[in-house]
């Protein structure tokens, strides 16, 4: 097995990390930075702690349409993306591929299925996937792992151990835990009655779901037996829904060359920095890569227009710079 891993980002759920993170961020004229500042600081902390040569920050693009066959109000509970964020999403995928990280999307394809298509077309690799995602936890195993952020700024791993310390199943359970109990954040609902403590206890009893309701009869309670029986077609649907696509989207062979990274771009990194008024970023970068071609104050020509909003926008960087939360 190759002893360098292959990173997969799942891109829009750190992008909403860092965005929800970091707020009221913005340049002196007003536009919006604090999801560009969050995002450029998980990516140079990525740069140092987690320097892989192959990886890919992977994006949903549209809702597969086999999922909203199934399921027309699949994820129909999440809001639009705020008119904030929209505006710096050019920048953060800019920025991404600065970094030297390629950008995988497809039609039609949402992030966990093209990571899990990718976890499991290299056999000879690790594969590190970087989520907070349940729904990923079905590929792992001895070779594939997650990085998973919690609300206080930490990651922790979660190998299969993790799994089923966390869930009380292993990862070949998982799509039969979450039909169960449903995911809210899908909106995808789970049998009345079971949360994650039952569910656990009926998996670890019976096996698996299919075992489970071929013995409906071994269940002990009435009452939970009773919602099971009249749940069946519900729980063969969330399996449909939560089980992840791995096959490649149609004539796309993953191949490792095209996972390669490349040295990040600390020029264009830089000019990015500058036009966002990131002077804390800039201050990192050149610790990095050594100063630019331009020296002096970022913030000199704005300075010199207005020098209020300089002087504001400057404050309230280095407060959010003080006050976020670890992002990674």
């Amino acid at each position: 097995m190759s002893s360098t891993p292959i990173l997969l980002v799942d891109s829009f759920a750190q992008i909403y990390r860092c965005y929800h993170a970091v707020r009221h961020l913005s340049t002196a004229d007003g536009v919006p930075t604090n999801a560009v500042f969050a995002m450029t600081k998980f990516l140079l902390k990525l740069e140092k702690e987690h320097p892989s040569e192959n990886g890919a920050f992977v994006f949903d693009k549209g809702r597969p349409h086999f999922r909203m066959e199934l399921a027309p109000d699949y994820k129909a509970n999440r809001p639009p993306m705020p008119e904030e964020l929209q505006i710096q999403l050019p920048v953060i995928r800019e920025l991404i591929q600065d970094f030297g990280w390629t950008i995988v999307e497809h039609d039609g394809y949402e992030a966990d299925d093209l990571i899990g298509s990718i976890a499991t077309a290299f056999p000879a690799h690790r594969v590190v996937i970087f989520s907070g995602d349940k729904d990923l936890s079905q590929v792992i195993d001895d070779r594939v792992e997650m990085l998973v952020p919690d609300p206080a700024g930490s990651v922790t791993k979660r190998g299969v151990e993790e799994v089923v310390k966390k869930f009380g199943v292993p990862p070949s359970g998982i799509v039969d835990y979450l039909a169960l109990i449903g995911d809210a954040s899908d909106n995808i609902p789970g049998v009345e009655g079971i949360g994650p403590k039952t569910a656990a206890a009926l998996l670890q009893q019976f096996g698996s779901g299919e075992e489970l309701f071929r013995r409906l009869d071994e269940v002990k309670r009435e009452s939970l037996r009773e919602k099971l029986a009249q749940a069946k077609d519900l729980f063969e649907k969330n399996v449909k829904l939560v089980t992840l696509d791995t096959a490649p989207p149609e004539d796309v062979v993953w191949e490792i060359g095209r996972l390669k990274r490349s040295a990040p771009d600390y020029a264009k990194i830089r000019a990015i920095a500058k036009k966002m008024e990131l002077k804390s970023i800039l201050r990192e970068i050149d610790a990095i890569a050594g100063p630019g071609e331009e020296d002096g104050d970022l913030f000199s020509a704005v300075s010199a227009a207005c020098p209020e909003k300089a002087e504001a926008a400057a404050e309230k960087e280095a407060s959010s710079e003080m006050t976020q939360m670890d992002l990674f």
